[in-house]
């Protein structure tokens, strides 16, 4: 999809949208309604649920933009790497919110020891699950079960294809949480936000852009490279920044593994890591700590020392100071298009000067989220 191809289908995207979320309004008193979800499955569930659970506790990143005054105050279950894998994002959540200590962690929906009893103890109305892992909720049988059990569960995706279904799973999440205003005026905002930066590069031919690697979670594991993305997730914001994402060339699906030997061999012009917070549970973690207690003295000591690993001072990405790192987490989240703007200013710097992703990033927080902005989500090396 070229950036004018996107803008439109964006624009096509939000009048749907705004159609889609009129015309599925229901009465206050429906006790039942029928969604479609981004796998395909129709599903009906109860209308507006009181108790959710999350498969993944990083989902929050969605839920919070509709329930704005109280993102926890229907979610009653969840996996626990939100507090494990973004901790500074966890401590700000529960200093507003310390009941959602509270929250019934329930590890992992595909695992064997994943317990029905506990879901069904809870009185759970809905389960809500990635996109990524349909084909292991069904190898596992938890759909099965849930569907004897009467528990529904739908699939949203803000991870394998993020540009394509981050609308549709924001319109999914205003339905059965009804709360289709607030998913409304977001789309709204996050399409303006994606546009900004589709709408400039038209006239920008392909050999003006910037070869680009991303290196996944880079230092996650001491010594270990390389895992990067294809042409999907943030390989396809790298595309719709105006680079030339490696991975695309390379795999034919999400990502895998990378022989540093091969990067080495094409010497990208531009490279960036991934990184979070993963010090906590991860000690020895060599990865950038980004979030929202993220210092800048700390972010460049370990920026250095994924430049200085073996072979890497002499990539020309390195020796031209265009080697960046970005919060792990826009990966999974309705924020992505603050990673975009980032290497949309990194890959076409005149370009792009005026856009300021960090006023962005705050002003998403001002304008839909209950915590305030502080810390650091990306970063070039000095």
């Amino acid at each position: 999809m070229r950036p004018a191809e996107f803008l439109r289908g964006a624009c096509a995207a939000l009048s749907t949208t705004m159609l889609a979320l009129a015309l599925s309004s229901s009465p206050a008193n429906a006790d039942k309604i029928t969604v479609t979800d981004i796998a395909g499955r129709t599903v009906e569930l109860e209308s507006d649920p009181s108790r959710i659970v999350l498969g993944e506790g990083r989902m929050l990143y969605s839920i919070a933009p509709l329930d704005r005054d109280n993102p926890f105050q229907r979610v009653v279950g969840w996996k626990d790497d939100l507090i494990n894998y973004d901790p500074d994002a966890w401590r700000k959540y529960e200093a507003l919110f310390p009941a959602a200590r509270d929250i019934a962690s329930l590890g992992n929906p595909y695992d064997a020891e994943y317990s029905l009893e506990k879901l069904i103890a809870l009185d759970t109305e809905l389960i809500v699950m990635n996109l990524g892992d349909l084909l292991k909720a069904q190898e596992s049988g938890i759909l099965e079960k849930l569907e004897k059990a009467g528990i529904p569960a739908v699939f949203i995706d803000f991870r394998q294809n993020p540009t394509e279904n981050a609308i549709p799973s924001l319109m999914l999440l205003g339905k059965v949480l009804d709360r289709r205003d607030e998913a409304a005026e977001f789309i709204d905002f996050y399409t303006q936000q994606m546009s900004v930066i589709t709408g400039r590069l038209a006239g920008v031919a392909d050999e003006d852009k910037p070869l680009v690697f991303i290196e996944t979670a880079a230092g996650y594991d001491p010594g270990a490279c390389c895992r990067t993305f294809g042409g999907a997730n943030l390989g396809r914001l790298v595309d719709l920044a105006g680079g030339i994402n490696w991975g695309t060339r390379k795999f034919p699906g999400y990502g895998g593994a990378v022989n540093p030997e091969a990067i080495f061999a094409d010497d990208p012009d531009v490279i960036i890591g991934t990184g979070a917070n993963w010090a906590e549970a991860r000690p020895a973690t060599q990865a950038v700590l980004f979030g929202y207690e993220a210092d800048d003295a700390d972010i460049q000591k370990r920026l250095a020392a994924l430049a200085d690993r073996n072979g890497w001072p002499e990539l020309s990405a390195v020796r031209n100071k265009r080697f960046h790192s970005v919060y792990h987490q826009f990966y999974n989240s309705p924020y992505h298009f603050v990673a975009m703007q980032a290497f949309a200013k990194w890959f076409h710097p005149e370009l792009f000067a005026d856009i300021d992703p960090e006023a962005n990033f705050r002003l998403l927080h001002d304008r839909f989220l209950p915590i305030d902005y502080s810390g650091r989500f990306w970063a070039t090396l000095q």
